[in-house]
């Protein structure tokens, strides 16, 4: 049987036998919380903007909030809109769609930099602050552009609303990100952080950044994102957490595609020094966004993953194999396996780099998630290893047994690599004469009788596995003549 149709594995993009379809499908999108100011934070802001003043104001219904945002008298105008984004902030089913085109007109008269103009930003942003129909309502009501305008202001708190409106319309999904991407809101971006803004509204602008690059159906244009590149690079080596973070995921969202010209375009942009150096941070929040990077860039082609290689990747997440959090082992895991699904001289190097010993540890003691990861690295090189590889693998490192040992797992998925791993070992141990040594192995170490346990196992395709082996590999011709019972079958 030939080794494709027998075995889908998940690196067509690297060998013409493997097929990649899961690296991608167990990338999910992470929800960003929003970010609110601190009041202690903003220093800068002016003695009138009156932030937190809407809890203050008089409780008015929406009639007369209304009424008042119509008004001609400032006050009682000012009143209005204090009172629309306390009932804004309290109630995720306020009428949105009666408070936004009001204030869009009221922006369009409004004095460039006046306490009305802020006021108003205030209120919008409060709407975008809403549930997924009041982000699209400031959409439909076309306040976006006026937001992209607003990034140009000379008041820099004019621009962070502006930037934290647009950050929260942008991640509200592909349509609401394209929207604000067509009133040119990368110009606006790169504009703002050539000014140097303060560290609050830093880490607002680099989260509006990766609200632009997520989102994968349709796919960000790129052409439009792809200027963001140079900044993302310069922003990898901030000294500030959050900042660090969010510009890690914006890479994870840039690079979370099949396009692998975007690949290289991150790698042009000199991005991954800066990832690998974060790889040695202590700190989970970056690690994790870091990872996802790495392991995206690893799906590409062979002299992208000689990249990640080139700059001391592989020792990086040698070391977060065996980190305290298992989703930082899981994904170290599953970039290492993405990896092996390269070339030889890739599986040369993850086995010079003694990743095989953490690899072991998460077989044996891991979150089944990273275990599952754990399970593709060893049948990657399986696949894709030399001879001298794999006895090396299996010989030095003692892989076979914990690798064995997940026949027992109660996750499928794992399973099922296992038992392809199995089955291509047995295939290479026929060619080169060792069969029956393996045989022996296999059975000193438990695997016989976990393979006959698995024919009764509730999945078709586990039993259907776990039969082939059996009978390929541990059956002679006419063996249970005499006991017809004994011998191996499928259970339907």
């Amino acid at each position: 049987m030939d080794r494709k149709d027998s075995f889908s594995l998940r690196g067509s993009y690297k060998s013409n036998d493997i097929s990649i379809e899961e690296s991608r499908m167990r990338r999910h999108e992470e929800t960003i919380a929003l970010r609110r100011p601190k009041k202690d934070d903003l220093k800068l802001m002016c003695r009138n903007t009156h932030c937190g003043d809407e809890d203050m104001s008089p409780q008015l219904s929406v009639g007369e909030i209304v009424d008042a945002m119509n008004s001609q008298d400032e006050e009682r105008l000012m009143l209005g809109l204090r009172s629309a984004r306390s009932i804004l902030s309290q109630d995720h089913d306020s009428p949105s769609d009666l408070i936004a085109p009001i204030c869009i007109r009221l922006l369009e008269s409004a004095t460039p930099r006046s306490l009305m103009q802020l006021e108003v930003a205030y209120t919008l942003t409060s709407i975008a602050n809403g549930n997924s129909d009041q982000t699209h309502c400031l959409i439909k009501h076309n306040a976006v552009p006026h937001f992209v305008a607003m990034l140009q202001s000379e008041c820099i708190l004019l621009a962070n609303q502006a930037v934290q409106a647009l950050a929260k319309i942008a991640g509200n999904g592909a349509t609401a990100r394209d929207c604000v991407l067509y009133y040119k809101v990368v110009d606006g971006i790169i504009s703002l952080i050539y000014r140097e803004p303060p560290l609050l509204i830093l880490r607002n602008i680099v989260w509006l950044m990766s609200s632009l690059c997520r989102n994968k159906n349709p796919a960000f244009p790129f052409e439009q994102v792809r200027r963001l590149l140079p900044v993302l690079s310069h922003l990898l080596h901030s000294e500030d957490v959050q900042v660090l973070a969010e510009a890690c995921w914006a890479v994870s969202y840039l690079t979370n595609c099949d396009d692998k010209n975007v690949i290289q375009a991150v790698i042009d942009a000199n991005i991954i020094p800066g990832l690998v150096r974060l790889l040695k941070m202590d700190e989970p929040s970056i690690n994790e966004p870091a990872l996802h990077s790495v392991g995206n860039i690893a799906t590409g082609t062979d002299q992208q993953t000689d990249v990640i290689i080139d700059y001391g990747g592989l020792p990086c997440l040698g070391v977060l194999l065996q980190h305290h959090k298992a989703y930082i082992v899981e994904e170290a895991a599953l970039a290492v396996s993405n990896i092996t699904t390269g070339n030889r001289k890739h599986i040369q190097a993850i086995i010079e780099a003694g990743l095989f010993e953490p690899l072991r540890h998460v077989l044996e003691t891991g979150d089944y998630k990273a275990q599952r990861e754990a399970a593709w690295a060893v049948t990657n090189t399986l696949f894709l290893g030399s001879p001298a590889q794999i006895l090396d693998m299996i010989e030095r490192y003692k892989i076979l047994k914990p690798f064995i040992d997940l026949l027992e797992a109660w996750d499928p998925p794992t399973i099922n690599v296992v038992l392809s791993g199995l089955s291509q070992l047995f295939s290479l141990a026929e060619r080169l004469g060792g069969a029956a040594i393996l045989r022996t192995k296999i059975v000193e170490l438990g695997g016989l009788y976990k393979l006959k346990k698995l024919q009764l196992h509730m999945q078709g395709s586990v039993q259907e596995k776990a039969f082939t082996i059996l009978e390929t590999f541990f059956t002679t011709p006419g063996q249970y003549e005499d006991e017809p019972e004994m011998a191996p079958q499928m259970v339907s």
